[in-house]
């Protein structure tokens, strides 16, 4: 098969990095071509040097065997090079067929023709099997159904290469099979695809061949069907990796946090948390499983006071904490991993020193008398952290924002777990991570539980869930179905009642807690 696209000696440097390192790369045309690494390893560097966004400090792209000099997204479009970004570039006020055709749109008599795009946009998306009504309103459709908007704009612009960087990190496991239908469709029309990824099951399950980047090089490129896991995963950290966490069995003490018979609404009144009740103890892990939007969200803001709950108690160590602030009950001993680390766990535009105080910033040692800043404590802190945590750069003056999501989740896990919580809740701790931080981040929440902590856990992975829980409880349609242990159960099982299953009929000789009990 012929390459489409052929990377030659691409080097690129940062400030005190080097992102690519004399990276030659080649593309077959109508392939899925899965470039896979760390966070940091430098993949989304490679792509954005290839659409325009960077400039390469060395080397050559030929396209079509014809060499090209890509200066900005623009060329790129025109060359036939589309990319959907992680974070979408969508008007949410504009409808969909607004969103394809803006900065191409058809014209007549110098009025945009609408009718026009609206039947362009239909039949690509019916050609290529990309489900979405071209007249509906961005803003009133899901996550999945955005990205296919995203991929109708590359493909409207007549792409013959389609770059996806992360697809499926936003994306729910019911919406990632979708997006692999979608691949497939444009696989057979012709489209070449290159996807960028840390998630070497989805690599195994979608793509031709597949190009392992490590700290900036090309480690080397494999036909998907002749490599393995394991392997796979070795190329991408440089050391043999843990796919399954180890533990020793759990020793529960006493209860720490009990969840009495809460009720949560969210923002728009919908009743999404329902009449749960669950202890947590210390020495074990509790996650909680359940398709995303059975209220495991809004469960976990009303524990950590970013939610009110409507009725209910959350008690810590039989002491109530759920009409408190945020800050108060972190300072009783809580630690929170946000699902969402920029809304919720970072300050962007903050250092990575600063962000390792956050919640404890107005305290000993980091003030001094009349509130003023303790320097030197703030900077020992986070040296100590960025070391133990292995935070890449170390450079604990850097911006956040300018770390890789993998570095920016290691910051949020160093500060709560150095704290040592009593109570530790921690909501999709690995979500967008590649293999090596899951496995960092595995390995500390299994370290806080065997000191004592009491670990909730909420995961869309059911890999992870029974991973590292001790018991699972499996939320559907706002209520506690079913509390199993870890060690009966099976991601079959799971699945089950994460659908509504009855927890009575649940196959297999299983002890099952049910709600009423």
């Amino acid at each position: 098969m012929d390459n489409i696209l052929e990377m030659k000696n691409i080097t690129k440097n940062f400030p005190g990095v080097v992102a690519n390192d004399d990276i030659s790369l080649d593309i077959r045309k109508g392939e899925i071509h899965a470039l896979v690494g760390e966070n940091g390893s430098g993949k989304s560097t490679l792509m954005n040097i290839l659409y325009g966004l960077y400039d390469a400090d060395s080397g050559e792209v030929f396209l079509n065997k014809k060499k090209v000099d890509i200066t900005d997204p623009r060329t790129a479009i025109n060359l036939g090079l589309g990319m959907v970004f992680q974070h979408f570039m969508l008007v949410d006020t504009l409808t969909v067929a607004e969103n394809v055709i803006l900065g191409s749109e058809p014209a007549r008599m110098h009025f945009i023709n609408y009718k026009k795009a609206v039947d362009d946009v239909a039949r690509l998306a019916k050609e290529y099997g990309l489900r979405v009504e071209p007249r509906s309103k961005v803003a009133d459709i899901s996550v999945g159904q955005q990205q296919r908007v995203e991929i109708l704009k590359a493909l409207y612009r007549q792409a013959e290469v389609l770059i996806l960087d992360e697809p499926t990190a936003v994306l729910t496991p019911q919406e990632t099979e979708e997006l692999f239908q979608v691949m497939n469709n444009l696989k057979k029309q012709g489209t070449t695809i290159i996807f960028i990824t840390h998630k070497i099951k989805e690599v195994l399950a979608i793509s031709d061949r597949v190009s392992v980047l490590r700290r900036g090089k090309l480690v080397g490129t494999k036909n998907t069907k002749e490599t393995n896991h394991p392997e796979l995963a070795e190329m991408m950290v440089g050391r043999e990796v843990l796919l399954r966490v180890e533990k020793t069995p759990a020793q529960p003490g006493k209860t720490v946090a009990s969840i009495i018979n809460i009720n949560v609404r969210d923002r728009v009144g919908t009743h999404k948390v329902k009449d749960v009740s669950l202890d947590i103890m210390s020495g074990e892990v509790l996650g909680i499983a359940g398709v995303e939007g059975n209220g495991q969200q809004e469960l976990i803001e009303a524990i950590t006071g970013l939610n009110r709950a409507e009725s209910g108690e959350v008690l810590l160590h039989g002491k109530p904490i759920h009409k408190l602030p945020p800050m108060p009950i972190k300072k009783r001993g809580v630690g929170y991993i946000p699902e969402d680390r920029h809304k919720r766990g970072l300050i962007l535009e903050y250092s990575v020193a600063d962000n390792m105080i956050l919640g404890l910033h107005s305290q000993a040692p980091f003030v001094e008398k009349f509130l003023f800043r303790n320097e030197k404590a703030i900077q020992e802190n986070a040296q100590k952290l960025v070391e133990e945590y292995d935070v890449r750069p170390p450079n604990i003056k850097q911006l956040v924002q300018t770390l890789s999501g993998g570095n920016q989740q290691k910051v949020i896990v160093a500060r709560e777990f150095s704290r040592n919580p009593e109570f530790l809740v921690c909501s999709q701790p690995t979500r967008g991570l590649d293999i090596g931080a899951i496995e960092f981040i595995h390995k500390e929440i299994i370290r806080q539980r065997d000191n004592g902590a009491a670990v909730i856990l909420v995961s869309a992975e059911l890999d992870e869930i029974l991973s590292l829980s001790d018991r699972v409880a499996v939320m559907y349609n706002g209520e506690v179905s079913a509390v199993l242990p870890v060690e009966k159960t099976d991601e079959r099982q799971l699945g089950y009642l994460m659908l509504g299953g009855d927890a009575q009929k649940a196959e297999g000789d299983v002890e099952i807690e049910t709600a009423a009990e």
